[in-house]
């Protein structure tokens, strides 16, 4: 791992946490009104819409595979699990933002920088003294960005919380497979199969009508093809060389793109509590480049 790599990485990341910022409100504004539609056919149909869109450029992620992959059982199994995260961590966040704001709502789904280290514990992935500042950095300012002031958190936001979980634990799946897998593939994968699973559970939970969906066209637009194909395409590229605690804490500048977004298209005010939490985020991307990440074991080594 280079520093060019990771500096290349890290201005990746840092376009994925805008596309994912700007989500949050487009996500919201889909929730809104009597006749919207349920949270689980819009994660289905945008997930699915964010993989098809992909696969008629399945073939120029050729050109990008590493020099040594995985064996094919090993890619399988990863898009599998990636792909089952992606839909559980879309569906509960989603899900919650029926009940919740969007600024709270991006501050719960930002503690993945401390679930990514925590979980990482449990598989061996151990980082930086410097990475855990840094995360508990992001967290304080995502608390002054989101929450500070507000009520405590209601049941929508647990369902962000465990979203959160999914979220943490599909970063560390993509961290293990994304440097020995070719990225368009495992992109596309991962987000046909979060798009078939999440479809099925709104089959069995939710009606649906054409009324509806034509209702949140623009929110599926940009939720699907831009927020879900080309970012986690992006995420995917980007983790091929920045581990995954360094990416969520890249990934956490979202809930700041997220209030921006928020006071520019919604006209939402920021107050100075919020600038400082913005600034705290901030502080924390910058001591996380203070030393390089630590790699985690990848599946590359598992090859045949």
């Amino acid at each position: 791992m280079t520093s060019r790599g990771i500096l290349r990485a890290d201005a990746v990341l840092l376009l994925v946490a805008v596309i994912f910022g700007v989500g949050f409100v487009v996500q919201k504004s889909a929730m809104d009104g009597a006749s919207a539609i349920g949270p689980m056919s819009f994660s289905g149909i945008r997930l699915l819409m964010g993989g098809l869109v992909l696969v008629p450029f399945l073939g120029l992620g050729k050109r990008m595979r590493p020099a040594r992959l995985a064996s094919e059982a090993h890619q399988r199994r990863g898009m599998l699990a990636a792909g089952v995260l992606l839909a559980a961590g879309a569906i509960l966040q989603q899900w919650g933002l029926v009940y919740t704001q969007a600024g709270v709502a991006g501050f719960v789904t930002g503690l993945y920088v401390v679930f990514v280290p925590m979980l990482g514990l449990i598989i061996g992935y151990r980082v930086h003294r410097l990475t855990w500042i840094a995360a508990s950095l992001a967290v304080l300012g995502l608390y002054f960005l989101s929450v500070s002031g507000r009520p405590q958190l209601n049941p929508g936001d647990w369902l962000i919380l465990a979203g959160a979980v999914c979220w943490a634990a599909q970063m560390l799946v993509i961290g293990w497979i994304a440097p020995a897998m070719d990225p368009m593939r495992l992109a596309t994968g991962q987000n046909l199969v979060g798009g078939v699973l999440a479809c099925a559970v709104a089959l069995c939970l939710e009606t649906t009508t054409l009324e509806q969906i034509q209702a949140v066209g623009w929110e599926l637009a940009y939720s699907g093809p831009i927020a879900i194909g080309l970012a986690f395409f992006l995420q995917i590229l980007a983790q091929r060389d920045a581990p995954p605690a360094h990416t969520a804490i890249l990934l956490s500048m979202e809930a700041v793109f997220s209030a921006v977004a928020g006071w520019m298209f919604l006209h939402e005010h920021m107050t100075g509590v919020m600038f400082i939490g913005c600034g705290i985020v901030l502080l924390a991307m910058l001591v996380a480049q203070w030393r390089p990440p630590r790699d985690m074991p990848k599946a590359v080594a598992l090859e045949n």
